[in-house]
């Protein structure tokens, strides 16, 4: 079992910085590929970013690619990301997710077992 806890959420400003964090439990943070997912009202849950394992292969979603880091700290057993230049459209829930270390669909939520309970980020003047 992961337990994992997201933090890090609030308000930001157009333009403006936020770094999520996920913090995991357990003893085998590397043994699962992790990625980040979103989702706003009304709307269907929307990959953002993964990273494997060994932190070797990083993929984003199209839509903040160019603008959001993700990361993970073995050390600390969490997961990061930094998301910079926010858009009001990047306004949802962000959930940080573990599972499949190579899976053949990477950016889709079935490739995930365990999920956080979301952290709010709001993005307005």
């Amino acid at each position: 079992q992961v337990r994992l806890v997201e933090s890090g959420g609030g308000l930001a400003q157009p333009g403006g910085s936020l770094r999520l964090s996920c913090a995991t439990s357990g003893r085998t943070f590397s043994m699962y590929g992790l990625g980040w997912f979103r989702q706003a009202p009304g709307d269907e849950r929307e990959f953002v970013a993964r990273i494997n394992p060994t932190g070797e292969y990083i993929f984003y979603g199209d839509s903040v690619r160019g603008r959001f880091t993700i990361s993970r700290d073995s050390a600390k057993n969490t997961l990061y990301l930094q998301m910079n230049r926010l858009k009001p459209e990047d306004t949802a829930v962000y959930y940080c997710a573990a599972g499949l270390p190579a899976p053949e669909f990477p950016t889709s939520h079935t490739a995930y077992t365990y999920w956080g309970q979301g952290t709010r980020v709001t993005v307005s003047a």
